[in-house]
């Protein structure tokens, strides 16, 4: 079977030189490059071209556009303008025709990549998987699915800039003034803007610091503005790699509910609370929240999972607990430098953030270095294998509860320190901050959030 229509291509064109306004008809997906024939592409670009200056686009405006292009005279020039006018069959019939052509574009395209990879397979290279060559081959294919493939990355500034004022224009119009995907915490958007299209964003925090909770929070207010058609909200896909999806979910439970994991865990529901519990647990079932335990994930795994996610559910956040437990895929000495390993994951991560143009959520751990100073607020230099995980990810942000350490230091009842630091236990009882240590787009600095530990919940403060 051959992959192309010469009739569908040079009547579509015919029926666009004849009528200009029918390009307003043709699906926005439809581009140049999906013709078969080269010289089409050009013809088609023409039109568009000489339309968008406010010309009229017919033979004798094409043929002065074209008279330079040596495949235009090889062709007949004004002769094969006139000839492609005569072929026009129907203007009704160019969104069809457009269809056909594109169709056959995807044909082409899954043969080529079909064709790559049984080359590639055979090859038999030493230091190359044959994982890898099915990786490449979903990426190619996820690209075409989202009609990617071929556009590149060169963007002309005319056009990155009319991006940015669209984006501006549409936060100003917003109550809530963000840009990305609302993190549910009001302070945090603001200094933020929200989580932003294409950021590697990562929350460090030692053990105990809420961390999980916090990224779970936020998974969990963005899917739920989805579910409340809010422009800020997204579907979510959570990889949780060291805790199960029915451990998550019944943090979330929790923390909806005002149940206690272990009170859900062990069936302690109060009666008068029972049927809210359950309302409650129905409304959450509606979300549009994906959660994916695998362990020993691998980065290039979340990359190919979270594709097909978007391609199916059009998530728009990647939430991961955490980096340190993703597996390189590596084995032997080549496993050796844990710190090159990091550094190829967060690279990777980065570059699903760019490739699905949505914010990618990392958490991460900090060394053991904060335990050893006075002051225990985390610094950049604390990120274990930090080098590679400041450098890529566009925000780093730090969870810390002074209430933790402050709680551990409790003098003798009955003395002056002990009622000192009663009246400072006060004042930072179900409080957390959060540090933003680095940020691509706009400042540093802390905000203060509540938190109930045994809700594992974070909140917007009341003041």
């Amino acid at each position: 079977m051959t992959l192309h229509n010469t009739d569908a291509e040079q009547a579509l064109l015919g029926a666009l030189i004849l009528e200009n306004s029918v390009l307003d008809t043709i699906p926005d997906y439809f581009v140049s490059y999906h013709f078969a024939a080269e010289l089409h592409s050009k013809i088609f670009d023409a039109i568009r071209k000489i339309r968008d200056s406010g010309s009229i686009a017919d033979p004798i405006t094409l043929s002065v556009y074209l008279k330079s292009d040596e495949m235009f005279k090889a062709a007949g020039e004004q002769k094969y303008i006139l000839d492609l006018v005569d072929s026009a069959i129907s203007l009704s019939n160019v969104k069809e025709y457009a269809k056909i052509i594109y169709d056959l574009y995807l044909r082409r395209q899954i043969v080529e990549i079909s064709d790559r990879s049984v080359f590639k397979a055979k090859e038999l290279k030493a230091d190359e998987k044959a994982i890898d060559i099915i990786e490449d081959a979903e990426k190619s294919l996820y690209e075409i699915a989202m009609g990617i493939t071929g556009k590149g990355r060169l963007v002309q500034f005319s056009d990155a800039l009319a991006e940015s004022i669209e984006s501006a224009t549409s936060a100003f119009k917003k109550d809530s003034r963000i840009v990305g995907i609302t993190s549910g915490f009001k302070l945090l958007d603001k200094w933020l803007g929200g989580l932003h299209r294409s950021d590697l964003l990562v929350v460090a925090g030692r053990p105990s610091m809420g961390k999980t909770a916090f990224a779970t929070n936020i998974a969990f207010n963005a899917a739920k503005a989805k579910l409340n058609n809010s422009q800020d909200g997204a579907g979510v896909v959570f990889f949780s790699l060291e805790m199960s999806a029915e451990q998550l979910a019944t943090r979330i439970l929790a923390s909806e509910s005002g149940v206690p994991s272990d009170n859900i865990r062990r069936g302690e529901i109060p009666k008068d609370s029972f049927d809210k519990f359950l309302t409650i647990s129905q409304d959450l079932e509606k979300l549009n929240l994906f959660i994916d335990d695998t362990p020993n994930i691998t980065a290039n795994l979340i990359r190919n999972k979270a594709r097909r996610l978007k391609r199916q559910y059009n998530i728009g956040l990647i939430v991961i607990d955490y980096l340190q437990l993703i597996d390189s895929g590596k084995v032997g000495r080549f496993s050796d430098n844990r710190v090159q390993e990091i550094s190829e994951i967060t690279r990777t991560l980065k570059g699903v953030a760019k490739e699905l143009d949505i914010p990618v959520l990392a958490l991460s751990q900090l060394s053991r270095a904060v335990e050893q100073r006075e002051d225990k607020k985390p610094q950049l230099s604390d990120l274990r294998e930090s080098g590679s995980i400041e450098q890529d990810a566009d925000v780093v942000m730090f969870v810390f509860r002074e209430e933790y350490y402050k709680s551990r230091k409790e003098p003798q009842e009955g003395t002056v320190e002990h009622d000192k630091w009663q009246i400072e236990m006060e004042k930072i009882y179900n409080r957390a901050e959060i540090i933003i240590a680095k940020q691509r787009h706009g400042p540093v600095g802390t905000i203060k959030l509540f938190f109930d530990g045994r809700l594992t919940k974070f909140g917007n403060l009341m003041e």
